[in-house]
């Protein structure tokens, strides 16, 4: 049996044969298995026979369920906490847990397998020594642009995860924020029955899933090649202008201007005014 102690269990992202031996020892040894929703976890669990008890823990009930979780450890038993797919605590609840048994002083063991985070990073093509996580970005339109202007000169590689319904618009806000010839891979549906990479520039990908509406379907992990200067510079430095231009002259004057300023294709500012 396992030691008593809080189990960080990671668990497949779509495929359910992506578990590893020890993960399915742990779910299975364990006295109490913490679940971000217990309905999905239960498809998973019955697929390998285990029978353990579970506990919904997520976003709104964290703070409250946490005394209970770490009192049955101190009690000696082992709790295993897992989230709907992937590594918990990555744009998943699991923080205000594992902070709490850490504090608390009782056992914390990582059981590591499946991320969204680094499968994407894998098989996108783009360089993955040095990334950038960003999670969800903000729904509002407004917040998500300004968020995404912050990080135009991140010389990292940077990864989103983005809902089926904010594809489109996310992907459209990122080529105006990076320029539209930055090169992007969206990788939708991994390791699922449906899973595709477009790689491509962002106006390219804009593109395809607007001719596409099957792309727009599924889960998304959106990597984004870093800044790198030279025309991405030009053409972010460009952009600013033209927007600020445009409270004076038409969109294509903005852009003519922004563009002849920079030396930069006056067709690619324009472009990225949205216009």
């Amino acid at each position: 049996m396992s030691q008593a102690g809080l189990y960080v269990v990671a668990t497949p992202i779509g495929n359910l044969e992506d578990i590893s031996y020890r993960a399915v020892r742990i779910l299975t040894e364990a006295d109490l298995v913490a679940a971000e929703d217990t309905r999905h976890s239960r498809v998973l669990l019955s697929h390998y026979n285990i029978s353990t008890p579970m506990q919904a823990v997520h976003e709104h009930n964290e703070t409250q369920v946490t005394g209970q979780i770490l009192e049955r450890i101190t009690n000696g038993e082992a709790v295993a906490l897992i989230s709907d797919a992937g590594t918990p605590l990555i744009s998943d609840p699991g923080y205000r847990l594992v902070q709490a048994a850490r504090e608390a002083n009782l056992p914390v063991h990582v059981v590591p397998g499946p991320s969204a985070v680094t499968a994407a990073l894998s098989v996108a093509g783009l360089p993955p020594d040095r990334f950038a996580f960003e999670g969800f970005l903000p729904s509002k339109t407004s917040a998500r642009r300004k968020k995404l202007e912050s990080l135009g000169r991140e010389t990292r590689t940077l990864v989103f995860f983005e809902s089926s319904h904010r594809i489109e618009d996310s992907i459209d806000d990122m080529s105006k924020a990076f320029g539209g010839q930055r090169l992007a891979a969206v990788c939708r549906e991994l390791t699922k029955k449906f899973e595709t990479v477009l790689r491509a520039p962002l106006t390219e990908i804009s593109e395809q899933l607007a001719q596409d509406k099957n792309q727009t379907r599924g889960e998304f992990v959106v990597v984004v090649d870093g800044f790198e200067g030279s025309e991405d510079e030009a053409l972010s430095n460009a952009y600013s202008m033209a927007k600020a231009l445009l409270e004076f002259l038409p969109a294509s004057q903005a852009a003519r201007v922004a563009a002849k300023l920079n030396d930069v294709p006056r067709r690619k500012v324009y472009q990225m005014l949205g216009a």
